[in-house]
């Protein structure tokens, strides 16, 4: 599972099971937000938007 931690300026910090990763923001979707949760594709990363709302309902913004 990946999750957008934050973004500094033009740096996406990404949360994953490895630990924090760096990647340039725009890789990412113009419309993410802080605890979205990512797919990587071939171009770049997509809102799982599922995964998302699961987590959500659940309270989950972090790896347990």
């Amino acid at each position: 599972m990946i999750i957008l931690d934050r973004i500094e300026g033009t740096t996406a910090v990404l949360e994953t099971e490895d630990g924090m990763e760096n990647v340039p923001r725009q890789l990412l979707p113009a419309e993410v937000k802080e605890g979205d949760v990512l797919q990587k594709t071939q171009d770049g990363y997509q809102i799982d938007t599922a995964a998302t709302e699961a987590a959500a309902k659940a309270g989950k913004t972090v790896f347990n």
